[in-house]
């Protein structure tokens, strides 16, 4: 396959790059990159049938993993793209936002505003735990959630997926599946540091589900309110603050699988 190939060069390029690559007749499109590359080109090609091909070459490669995309090895990435096998999955919405893997509301969100630059370029991953403990020390947000088809309810902080995995191997949305037309929801009634620790203990164990400061649902859509200012952050990246309406495009993502 011959393949033409554009270098981003600031946040955003590659979600306009896509929209070009759909006006000009492309059909299909790869994202060499990590989830947040991933995020901006599903964007790009929301509303379109381009076929989408991911090349797992970032920091954090979670949507691939959940697809079962070769991470590690750029020759069998690309001969799963070559092959042109697709998969139509559901493409949830945030507002006017798109997402692939995941939401996060609150705790997480917070975590990626104010860890700097500087800081992940120097420390890496251990830069986000730095953050996550100076986080949890302050007041914690009050969430409402109102979804579609239940009584609303109340948390902290709120993760939701479109598939199982998050931050790596952790599965964090047990019956997660990104072509069932359900978001998975995940409400932490807690934000202590005692509570963040034994929060993250349970996820490692997969027995976070039966916490009983923990809810886990289902749902076609919903939304999330607060009078505090909470960011929202959508496949690792910060993409506004609440409120927030979360459901799905009308149109599928034809992935590259």
């Amino acid at each position: 396959m011959r393949a033409v190939v554009r270098l981003t060069t600031s946040a955003g390029a590659a979600r306009e790059m896509s929209r070009e690559g759909v006006a000009g007749g492309f059909r299909t499109i790869v994202a060499a990159g990590g989830d947040g590359t991933v995020n901006e080109v599903a964007n790009g090609l929301a509303g379109s049938d381009v076929d989408f091909g991911i090349l797992p070459v970032g920091t954090m490669n979670v949507f691939a993993a959940e697809l079962g995309i070769p991470t590690g090895n750029l020759e069998r990435a690309w001969s799963v793209i070559d092959a042109g096998r697709t998969r139509s999955l559901d493409l949830p919405t945030a507002n006017d936002a798109h997402f692939v893997q995941l939401a996060g509301i609150g705790l997480d969100a917070e975590v990626v505003r104010r860890t700097t630059p500087d800081s992940k370029k120097t420390l890496g991953p251990i830069s986000y735990l730095i953050t996550l403990a100076q986080v949890a020390a302050d007041r914690a947000p009050l969430i409402v959630i109102e979804a579609d088809d239940s009584p609303a309810r109340t948390g902290r902080f709120v993760l939701i997926g479109n598939g199982r995995l998050y931050g790596g191997p952790f599965t964090l949305f047990q019956n997660a599946k990104p072509d069932d037309g359900l978001l998975d929801v995940l409400v932490f009634q807690n934000q202590s540091h005692w509570d963040v620790v034994r929060y993250l203990q349970a996820i490692a164990f997969g027995s976070h589900p039966e916490l009983p400061d923990v809810e886990y649902f289902q749902t076609t859509g919903m939304t999330l309110r607060s009078e505090d200012d909470v960011p929202v952050e959508l496949d690792g990246e910060l993409t506004g603050s609440l409120p927030c309406r979360f459901g799905f495009s009308r149109h599928k993502l034809k992935v590259l699988v």
